[in-house]
């Protein structure tokens, strides 16, 4: 990817919040019963913690490369 850092950090945040709202409906159906719905929610919530770490990951790789001290 060659965006920047702060994209990174933007698209890591958003995912993360995405996760949350997806956490807080499984959460819900779960309490409700609807085990089929909890799982959704839980599978969805997991991808964009796997995409919010991607991004993370970017981030960090762009502040090695272009910001970071020599050493």
């Amino acid at each position: 990817m060659s965006h920047s850092g702060s994209h990174h950090h933007r698209e890591a945040a958003e995912h993360y919040e995405q996760a949350a709202r997806h956490h807080r409906e499984a959460s819900k159906h779960h309490d409700a019963g609807n085990h089929e719905k909890a799982g959704y929610h839980a599978y969805v919530a997991h991808a964009h913690h796997t995409f919010a770490a991607q991004h993370a990951e970017e981030a960090e790789k762009h502040y090695a490369t272009a910001h970071a001290p020599p050493f």
